[in-house]
């Protein structure tokens, strides 16, 4: 079926939904670099409809995710599962902007993003139910590169180099404490509604250690140096040691790594329309940077 029948039938199953009320309008959503989603309006209200499979090569898995989601709105976090059928899922809409990086790094702004980050850490496992995924970047970041092998990645000359790098980073990050972890904290999933804050978009949520969320905070969103200090303190309630600094730097590389690993996986699989490439190289260029700092502390 070619790309336009599926985006027809797609539609079409969507439209017929048991929950809408009275005539329906159905709009693409744009931002996505993982699913596709839909803007659904009927009498009732507005909707998002998120669209996906399980994606095993990226650790995602819909149970998961879904339980994800209903965990974060009973924390108060995220918008309500309305309605969750094979690949659809429907969520209530938030009339609200998307937050930019530059909007994250704003002094007013980021401690609040990082009151939602540590909320759903310690909230979100509160009213999970049934089965949990473990999100171990370590484990990700080798999975990928056995990935990539299978898939004739023009990237395999790079693995030896980025796995002996992980490798490392994964001696260097411990000893680890575990949260429930967002894994996936990108400007996109935040929305600000005028009143309130709220984190969207459970694809990669699992327990994790605390440092990757905040080290992937920092490195999507261009964090300054004295805003990670800021943001360490502000989360352990505590001095930064030296320590925490190193396992936090370390970590830092990792989610870096596997963004970049992430991406190199995408340009072979993923039909978004999405400059995959790009993101490549503008991710390796930010891990091979925050690795040579790390080494030179």
């Amino acid at each position: 079926m070619n790309k336009s029948l599926r985006q027809t039938a797609l539609l079409d199953r969507i439209r017929s939904l048991p929950i809408w009320h009275g005539e329906i309008a159905v709009e693409p959503m744009t931002g996505g670099i993982t699913n596709v989603n839909f803007k659904v309006t009927d009498q009732v209200g507005a909707f998002v409809v998120r669209v996906g499979d399980d994606i095993p090569l990226h650790q995602v898995m819909r149970f998961n995710e879904l339980a994800a989601s209903k965990a974060a709105h009973a924390a108060g976090l995220s918008p309500a599962v309305v309605h969750a059928s094979g690949d659809l899922t429907v969520l209530e809409f938030i009339e609200s902007r998307t937050l930019t990086e530059e909007d994250v790094r704003h002094p007013e702004m980021l401690p609040r993003v990082l009151d939602l980050v540590k909320a759903c850490h310690t909230e979100v496992p509160k009213h999970l139910r049934g089965p949990a995924l473990v999100f171990w970047v370590f484990h990700v970041i080798r999975d990928y590169a056995a990935t990539l092998d299978d898939l004739g990645s023009a990237h395999m000359g790079l693995m030896p180099e980025l796995l002996e790098a992980g490798a490392v980073l994964e001696q260097e990050a411990g000893p680890f404490d575990m949260v429930f972890g967002h894994n996936d904290l990108l400007c996109g999933n935040f929305l600000d509604d005028g009143q309130r804050l709220w984190l969207i978009d459970y694809d990669y949520a699992g327990f994790n250690c605390p440092l990757f969320d905040l080290g992937g905070l920092a490195s999507n969103n261009g964090l300054s140096a004295h805003q990670e200090e800021a943001m360490l303190e502000t989360y352990f309630e505590a001095p930064v040691t030296e320590d925490l600094r190193h396992r936090y730097s370390a970590m830092k590389c990792a989610s870096l790594l596997r963004e970049t690993m992430w991406s190199m996986v995408s340009e072979k699989t993923s039909e978004i329309d999405f400059d995959y490439a790009a993101y490549t190289a503008e991710n390796l260029a930010r891990f091979r940077a925050a690795l040579k700092d790390f080494q030179n502390t």
